[in-house]
């Protein structure tokens, strides 16, 4: 028979939305497979963003070019760019002034699928990514494909990557936060790192997550 405190926690979890950065499994098997909640898809033109407050999706901006994401494009939950993921930067670039951007980390989930919208979780296996750097906050961009996709599901390394795609998605990333009429760039494209260095990004990036939001005491 069910205890009715176990009966309000079901009910409760069955009425209200879980918050997609906190109240989403990373998944078991992480972090080489982890479940990505995905924000924006290719088709969109305007760019969506969780607002980190209600977990709803928001407008945060129109595309400001034609371009647009060539890849499902989201973020792993219970994940934090903090301290222990912007000391990787710091020691590769040798600046330390780098620090986390204080958002969970990104992730690209490349799949054959034509996904139409966002607003859904997706397992996804890393296999690299792009150290970003967007005014002096590390800003890692992960690169996935869908766990079993059936054209990229058997790309195991960053190497594996078509060259076209890689650089569509490398010039999303250079570009998408550019100002018009402003010749400088935001966001600078440091080096692109294969699937231990990502995998070591998202082990980093649960402990920010742990230290951030104390886990370990709550338990």
């Amino acid at each position: 028979m069910m205890h009715s405190n176990d009966m309000i926690g079901k009910l409760m979890g069955l009425r209200y939305k879980s918050h997609p950065w906190h109240g989403v499994d990373i998944g078991n098997d992480a972090p080489e497979i982890v479940t990505c909640f995905i924000e924006i898809v290719p088709t969109d033109t305007v760019k969506y963003e969780v607002d980190k407050h209600s977990g709803y999706l928001r407008i945060d901006r129109p595309q400001k070019y034609s371009n647009v994401i060539p890849a499902l494009y989201g973020f792993i939950p219970q994940t934090y760019s903090g301290e222990t993921v912007a000391q990787v930067s710091r020691e590769v670039l040798g600046r330390p002034d780098i620090m986390g951007d204080g958002d969970p980390v990104d992730i690209c989930v490349l799949t054959e699928k034509a996904i139409t919208h966002g607003d859904i979780l997706v397992r996804a296996r890393p296999i690299g990514g792009f150290r970003l750097i967007d005014k002096d906050q590390a800003d890692d961009k992960l690169i996935a494909v869908m766990d079993k996709d059936a054209v990229f599901g058997s790309y195991r390394n960053i190497g594996d990557i078509p060259p076209h795609v890689l650089e569509r998605l490398k010039h999303y990333f250079m570009t998408y936060k550019d100002i018009p009429g402003d010749p400088k760039r935001r966001c600078e494209l440091t080096h692109v790192y294969d699937i231990d260095e990502a995998l070591d990004i998202i082990r980093r990036s649960i402990e920010d997550y742990n230290n951030k939001f104390n886990i370990s005491g709550l338990l």
